[in-house]
């Protein structure tokens, strides 16, 4: 498995610029095509048009959309013209209740989707469903670039987080690129069952898997002494001085996560190097 097409949506250009950097660099690394989706978003409500709302009202709204998109996309090509990669860009309109659509129709024939951190200062509302969008309609892995995170398409300290789910192990797949590349991996495991066939080795079976790949990968039992699985794993990754971290998306259900919280939630406000997701 490789990387031959990066994907990015750009809808803020105050984010542009590092969300480009971070997918330029890993396309020309692996030397993969970039694909840069500009989107103007229609924010309004979907039905505020139905509620007596004019033409002209309807047209205006639509029209600064287009030029926001414009905007976006002469950036865009701006920061990638001196780029030594193969890239192209396409603009468009979308309403943000009909963004998922457009987002995942480009997202799942890429190999790779490369996004802004969605939550934040000053973040849109956007971002969180272009995100959504990729890991479940598109069925593509993310990686999610913090705003102080710098460009490293050769991590060489990965982080791995394991729980026997099936979206852990959708996420070391999708990973095994940047995975067998790195100098080490930590398999962390966190609290791991007490009864089960794997309670003696834990992280066992996929260390085995990943080895066979040509994973050079060690395995990190830790207790759960922090109150979330996000604060363990992020401060292990600090400890380990870890360039990336690797987990599966959205365990629980979307809504779950998005009223009571989760660790894919947490992950995508706290965390401050790239991470790579899969659901």
């Amino acid at each position: 498995m490789a990387y031959t097409s990066i994907f990015t949506v750009l809808t803020d250009d105050t984010l542009l610029k590092n969300t480009l950097a971070h997918a330029t660099a890993l396309a020309a690394k692996l030397d993969a095509h970039l694909d840069a989706l500009c989107l103007g978003v229609d924010r309004s409500q979907t039905g505020y048009y139905y509620a007596g709302a004019n033409a002209a009202v309807l047209q205006e709204t639509i029209t600064r959309a287009q030029d926001e998109a414009d905007d976006i996309e002469a950036k865009a090509r701006a920061e990638l013209a001196p780029a030594e990669i193969r890239w192209s860009t396409e603009s468009g309109v979308a309403q943000l209740a009909d963004l998922s659509r457009h987002v995942a129709a480009r997202a799942r024939f890429t190999d790779l989707v490369v996004l802004p951190q969605p939550y934040g200062k000053d973040r849109g509302a956007e971002l969180e469903p272009v995100v959504e969008a990729a890991l479940f309609d598109g069925g593509v892995p993310v990686l999610v670039i913090p705003n102080d995170a710098q460009p490293n398409p050769t991590p060489k300290r990965i982080l791995l987080a394991w729980n026997e789910s099936s979206e852990a192990l959708a996420a070391a797949r999708a990973a095994l690129p940047l995975l067998a590349a790195a100098d080490s991996v930590h398999v962390v495991v966190i609290d791991p069952p007490t009864h089960g066939p794997t309670r003696s080795d834990p992280g066992g079976m996929l260390s085995q898997f990943l080895s066979r790949h040509g994973v050079r990968c060690e395995i990190d039992v830790l207790s759960k002494t922090l109150p979330r699985i996000s604060d363990v794993l992020i401060r292990h990754a600090a400890d380990i001085e870890a360039d990336m971290i690797v987990m599966g998306a959205y365990g629980h259900s979307r809504f779950r996560e998005a009223i009571l919280g989760g660790a894919t939630r947490y992950m995508l406000e706290q965390a401050t190097l790239p991470v790579l997701m899969a659901h």
